[in-house]
């Protein structure tokens, strides 16, 4: 086994305690406030040939390290990493799936019994004594029962929901880019025809060009007025301002949140809605799920620079080939 202790590893900003602690045990650990390419010192420029990244690393930051091998990606989604360039510059990008699919699709599915349901709400009631002083809660105006769920992004996580969902005696129907040959839910090949043709939908899509604002204004009046709208994804994939004017107007009954446009800003007006449950992208965020997630991202460095592979590549890297040691050091 090639030794990797020697090997210079650049965390830019924060990762998580697990990963620093491993990465600093197998490699000679560097680290930067954020990734930003005027922060590269010139021996950081010679001598860093991996990253572990769960910020923003842009084609700028990636060319002012000219040794750079890999970039292991902290999430599943890694729409803040270039991996276009990073492959045009034979850079390799990992990122960590199928670990958080299950926890992730148990906040989905805990997302939306909370916007149904109201529960944090009811819960306050009773921390605030008002159950003593007033009696109970009232009744919920929302509940699951006699509801249809779409599923926008039917990947690994959107499974997982769906399969989860059907334990709830919930039809499932789902838009992808294209139909799937091994899942027994209706199809629909756009997000607005499958948004009018369920009252619960749930966007698990990754973040990217091609679904910025996916999820618009007309998306959500096809819906409807008994629309529930929950977003485990992305928050780039929804136009906010058209949903907060849905929610304030009525276009859609009401909404679940665990990620936003611009975190860990949120909007005024969507914290004043009562017919929003928001919280804090906390999808994976449980011990468990997060320190495996840790490993995986230090597992792919320690596989590329040992066995000359990564464990997860990500699509646009999946055939970037390392460069030896000694033909990397320009």
């Amino acid at each position: 086994m090639a030794e990797t202790n020697k090997t210079a590893i650049l965390v830019p900003g924060k990762l998580h305690a697990h990963a620093m602690e491993r990465i600093g045990a197998n490699f000679d650990l560097l680290t930067i406030e954020k990734a930003a390419p005027e922060l590269v010192t010139e021996e950081m420029a010679e001598k860093v040939r991996g990253m572990a990244a769960m910020t923003v690393v842009d084609a700028a930051f990636i060319d002012a390290l000219p040794n750079l091998e890999i970039i292991a990606n902290f999430g599943v989604g890694y729409d803040t990493v270039d991996a276009g360039h990073a492959s045009r510059r034979d850079v390799m990008v990992t990122n960590t799936p199928d670990i958080l699919t299950e926890e992730v699709a148990d906040t989905a599915v805990g997302l939306l019994l909370n916007t149904v349901r109201e529960f944090p709400r009811a819960e306050t009631w009773l921390r605030a004594g008002r159950w003593t002083r007033e009696g109970g809660y009232p009744s919920s105006r929302g509940s699951l029962r006699g509801r249809t769920v779409g599923i926008f992004g039917m990947g690994r996580i959107g499974r997982a929901i769906a399969h989860r969902l059907v334990a709830f005696g919930l039809p499932i129907a789902y838009h992808n880019r294209r139909p799937l040959t091994d899942v027994p839910y209706a199809y629909h090949d756009t997000l607005v025809g499958l948004a009018a043709a369920v009252d619960t939908l749930i966007c698990v899509a990754p973040g990217g060009a091609e679904t910025h604002h996916a999820v618009n204004a007309d998306v959500l009046k096809a819906l409807g007025e008994n629309g529930v709208f929950i977003n485990i994804g992305r928050g780039s994939t929804v136009d906010e301002a058209a949903l907060i004017t849905a929610l304030e107007k009525g276009t859609i009954f009401a909404a679940g949140l665990d990620v936003f446009e611009n975190e860990p800003q949120v909007p005024e007006a969507l914290i004043a809605l009562e017919n929003v449950s928001l919280l804090p992208h906390v999808g994976s965020a449980s011990v468990v799920t997060r320190q495996a997630m840790a490993d995986l991202v230090v597992d792919n460095l320690i596989s590329w620079f040992t066995q000359n592979r990564a464990i997860t590549p990500v699509p646009e890297t999946v055939n970037v080939e390392r460069r030896s040691a000694s033909s990397s050091m320009k």
